[in-house]
């Protein structure tokens, strides 16, 4: 019917101009029917050669047609056949029911139909289940794109093996570029001859210049402390690998000569940019000197920085001139404002709530108001005896407030001071951060890839024994407005005394200075003794989480209470630092369920291991003899972690 309409369709017009014809020819032929009677003639003759084109070019227009949709069927056919496409169907109980040959070739198989998905490419199950529309997976050493159509059970797999080749060919030969800084190198020259001086030179460049050609770096002097490093991602990829063992054969090798040398790296990596390469470098180093040098930090775009090394404890660069550069630069910024809160951080300790008193201290000598933000609900025993004292002092007292008491009264002039913690999500009241402006840090961690930003000013000494002690020597330069009266002093050398285990870690001959300062404004080392004390309770629980002690690797123990058992912060840092006191004991690790529901793991060590990394591989920091972390699992899953954290750490010291 459909052909007998086109057919009609298009020889309608020709009977139209025949009809019309003719009726101009009957028209004629009433007056001259010889003429009417030729024209008809004529007039058929026409229409018939018309007619027979017309039916010709139909012809051949259906035959093309006809011609057409067979090439078409045979293209979709080898196409679906023969392409470089693989497609397969499958049902629902994950058994594929249909694949084209070039599917089945890349499986070399003949044939998939039947089989099932589990075992042809269990990797393919999970995209199904969890109805991810695209996925590049490798099957049989070839990448493919997976393209997952739901509700067809179809998938269609696109090759991108050479793809793939050609961008991490890409990424393996982008530059990245090394600042290298010996660490202390002024400081342990100065005074040598020329003869010795030359010789430390000699030694270290040719120790570098080695390990330059030995790993294909483009290697460059700039001064007499500081080198520039080029090379790509793969070499990058490969000193990481190795732990950058450079940073051992320097600090061994100058060691023999009686000259501690060390040295700080930092990396730019990751972007194509030159200038900004730079600046990651040098921002990459200056993280690694803020840590206490002897380390590398690689800085990506995305923020990400790794870390290695820093095995050893910070050399003391810290002088006198630069400590009241600091308390002066500090005093100015007082002076500028209207008033002065102080923050710790969360759960704070002795250390953090006495340099805060210090700081409030810092406050008054220049006459400005100055409150402490805590929370009552945070406080340890040791604290709790501190405060139960603060009590009696009624203008002391009254200078500790809330956080939301604290949010209150802020303005745009006020000053933040954050003490022992450089972290945002460890302050006690991160709204506070993100209200005001103005931000001063004082802190004797290690710097952690999480930092406060924006600060106005930065006094980060992690050789330090503790904030307090950093804070008694920013007092020491303050206007002798108002005196450290006793109670404040004992309570900046009971910060001290806390993170230095009675002067037995971590202590250096400034921390000694700074207690004979407070010793000599009254501080009562009785006093500290009594906030000090712990219960006969709180004894036998730190007793019973050491019985759970082991030997995980030779001088390494673990210790990790039941999984019913609740312990809080403090207690758990206890543990591992009474368990450092046993014989044959390196490092000790202790870990317990809080109240938060998290695991908190507390790490200490003698210095031999450098317990800050394995814990900054568990989301947590610290010092190079004492870090913690906590983890949101079970008890049996964070030893696990421990574990291998622990691992990783030993395999890349045995690397280096």
């Amino acid at each position: 019917m459909s052909s007998y309409l086109k057919e009609y369709s298009i020889k309608s017009p020709l009977y139209g101009i025949l009809a019309a014809g003719v009726l101009l020819l009957g028209v004629l032929a009433y007056y001259n029917w010889v003429i009417a009677l030729l024209g008809l003639l004529v007039l058929a003759g026409l229409f018939y050669l018309t007619l027979t084109m017309v039916e010709k070019k139909q012809r051949k227009t259906e035959e093309y047609i006809t011609t057409l949709s067979y090439r078409l069927k045979k293209v979709g056919e080898e196409a679906l056949l023969e392409m470089p496409i693989g497609i397969m169907l499958f049902n629902e109980d994950y058994y594929i029911e249909w694949t084209n040959p070039f599917l089945a070739s890349c499986f070399s198989e003949d044939s998939l139909a039947g089989r099932s998905l589990y075992d042809v490419a269990d990797s393919i199950v999970p995209l199904i289940k969890q109805e991810i529309e695209t996925e590049t997976l490798t099957l049989h050493d070839r990448k493919f794109k997976v393209v997952h159509k739901r509700e067809e059970r179809l998938l269609y797999f696109f090759d991108v093996t050479e793809q793939v080749e050609i961008e991490k060919l890409y990424e393996d030969e982008r530059t990245a570029i090394a600042i290298i800084l010996l660490d202390n190198y002024d400081d342990l020259t100065q005074g040598m001859d020329d003869q010795r001086k030359s010789s430390i030179n000699s030694l270290v460049t040719s120790l570098l210049d080695k390990w330059a050609r030995d790993n294909g770096v483009f290697f460059k002097r700039v001064s007499s402390e500081r080198f520039i490093a080029v090379f790509n991602e793969h070499i990058l990829q490969q000193l990481e690998k190795g732990k950058f063992s450079i940073l051992d054969e320097i600090r061994e090798t100058t060691a023999k000569q009686n000259v501690p040398l060390t040295l700080s790296i930092g990396v730019g990596s990751a972007v194509s940019s030159l200038p900004e390469l730079g600046s990651l470098a040098q921002s990459s180093l200056d993280l690694a000197l803020g840590r206490g040098g002897d380390q590398v930090a690689i800085k990506q775009s995305n923020g990400k920085v790794k870390f290695y090394g820093g095995k050893t404890n910070p050399m003391e660069k810290r002088t006198r001139v630069r400590a009241r550069v600091i308390s002066h630069a500090l005093k100015d910024i007082v002076l500028d404002s209207d008033k002065v809160i102080v923050m710790g951080h969360k759960n704070p300790d002795m250390d953090a709530i006495g340099s805060a008193i210090g700081i409030l201290k810092v406050a008054q000598m220049n006459e400005r108001e100055g409150y402490i933000v805590i929370n009552t609900q945070q406080l340890d025993s040791s604290v709790l005896r501190l405060m139960e004292e603060i009590k009696n002092k009624e203008d002391l007292y009254a200078r500790f407030i809330t956080p939301d008491e604290a949010f209150e009264m802020i303005t745009d002039e006020t000053l933040l001071v954050v003490v022992d913690t450089h972290k945002p999500s460890m302050v006690i009241e991160e709204r506070l951060l993100n209200r005001i402006d103005k931000v001063v840090v004082i802190d004797h961690h290690r710097r952690g890839e999480e930092f406060i930003k924006n600060s106005l000013l930065v006094y980060m000494e992690p050789y330090a024994s503790s904030t307090a002690e950093l804070v008694t020597e920013l007092l020491e330069y303050q206007p002798k407005r108002s005196k450290i009266d006793m109670l404040e002093a004992t309570s900046l050398l009971a910060g001290i005394i806390v993170d230095t285990k009675s002067f037995t870690l971590r202590t250096g001959s400034r921390t000694f200075d700074a207690a004979s300062y407070l010793r000599a404004h009254g501080a009562d080392t009785v006093l500290v003794q009594k906030f000090l004390k712990e219960d006969v309770d709180t004894y036998i629980k730190r007793s019973k989480l050491i019985e759970e002690v082991i030997f995980y690797k030779k001088g390494i123990a673990i210790a990790s209470a039941k999984s019913d058992q609740v312990h809080n912060q403090v207690l758990i840092a206890q543990a591992a630092d009474t368990l450092l006191t046993m014989d044959g004991v390196v490092a000790s690790f202790v870990m317990a369920k809080r109240v938060d529901d998290k695991v908190g793991i507390s790490a200490r060590s003698l210095g031999d291991i450098n317990v800050q990394v394995i814990m900054e591989m568990l989301n947590g920091g610290g010092h190079l003899t004492n870090a913690a972390t906590q983890q949101a699992c079970s008890i049996e899953e964070a030893e696990g972690r421990l574990k291998a954290a622990i691992d990783e750490y030993l395999e890349g010291g045995q690397k280096e």
